[in-house]
C-alpha cells in the first residue's frame, strides 16, 4: 500500500492492483458534480472518482463509493479515515444494491465499468484485475450497471460513465432500456486527428429523447504535452 496526494491534504491509498488512470479524471470532469448533489460511484475501485469530486470548489453533499472487492474497500476506508466527512466506502455487489441503499436517493451516479465484454480479450489471471477489466460472473455487465444506476437515481438525476468506443451501441441501448435517456456524449482523443480511445456519456432518469454530442476532448495539444483542458482537469493551471 502507498499514498498519493491529490491536492493539499487530500490523499488516496492505492496498491499495485487498485490504482487509477486518466479515465477517472476524465469521468469526474465530465460528470461535473454540483454542491447540491448526492453521489453514488459504482465500481469505485480505490475511490478515485469520488475523491476527485472533493477537490471541487463546491463538492457534493455526500459521496457513496460502492466496490465489490474487499481489498479495494479496505484501501478506501484507510483514505476515508483522513477525511472529515462526505465520503463513505461501501462494500457490495451493484447487482444487489436494492438491499444496500435506498432506491431513488441520489442525484448523480458515476461508473468506470469493466471495458471488455465476456468472452473477449485475454483474461487476467488475477481475480481483482479481471473484475475491473472484463464483464464476468464476478463482475457486472453494462446492462446491470445501467439498471443499478436507474434504481439509485431520483427523477431527473444523471448517470455518467466512460467506456471504449466499440461499446457505444451497447451503452446507449442499455441506458435507454433502463429508463436513462442518453443526453450527452463526448469523445476523447489522444491528440488532434487521432481516432478516439474513450467516450463519456450521460443518461438522465426520465429524460426526453435528444442527444448532444460535445466537442472532442483532446489529451495532448498540437505541439505535444497536455492540452489546456487536460491541464485544467489535472489541476496543473
Amino acid at each position: 500500500m502507498q499514498w498519493e496526494t491529490l491536492s493539499g491534504s487530500l490523499r488516496i491509498a492505492i496498491d499495485e492492483t487498485h490504482r487509477f488512470g486518466t479515465d477517472a479524471f476524465l469521468l469526474e470532469h465530465f460528470a461535473a458534480a454540483r454542491g447540491t448533489d448526492t453521489v453514488c460511484d459504482l465500481c469505485a475501485g480505490c475511490g478515485i472518482v469520488g475523491l476527485l469530486m472533493l477537490r471541487r470548489e463546491r463538492p457534493p453533499r455526500a459521496i457513496t463509493a460502492v466496490e465489490i472487492d474487499p481489498r479495494a474497500v479496505a484501501l478506501m476506508r484507510q483514505t476515508a479515515a483522513g477525511i472529515s466527512e462526505g465520503f463513505t466506502p461501501l462494500q457490495g455487489d451493484l447487482r444487489e444494491l436494492r438491499t444496500l441503499l435506498p432506491a431513488h436517493s441520489f442525484r448523480l451516479v458515476t461508473c468506470n465499468p469493466p471495458y471488455f465484454p465476456a468472452g473477449s480479450g485475454l483474461l487476467c489471471p488475477q481475480t481483482e484485475r479481471r473484475r475491473t477489466r472484463h464483464e464476468q460472473a464476478e463482475s457486472c455487465t453494462v446492462q446491470e450497471v445501467c439498471r443499478a444506476a436507474a434504481d439509485l437515481l431520483q427523477y431527473g438525476g444523471r448517470f455518467c460513465l466512460c467506456q471504449r468506443p466499440e461499446r457505444l451501441t451497447d451503452v446507449l441501448l442499455a441506458m435507454r432500456q433502463a429508463g436513462l435517456e442518453p443526453k450527452r456524449l463526448r469523445w476523447v482523443q489522444q491528440r488532434p486527428g487521432r481516432a478516439p480511445w474513450l467516450f463519456l456519456a450521460e443518461g438522465r432518469a426520465g429524460g426526453k429523447p435528444g442527444l448532444t454530442v460535445e466537442a472532442p476532448l483532446t489529451v495532448e495539444g498540437p505541439e505535444g504535452g497536455y492540452s489546456n483542458e487536460m491541464k485544467t482537469i489535472y489541476h496543473l493551471v
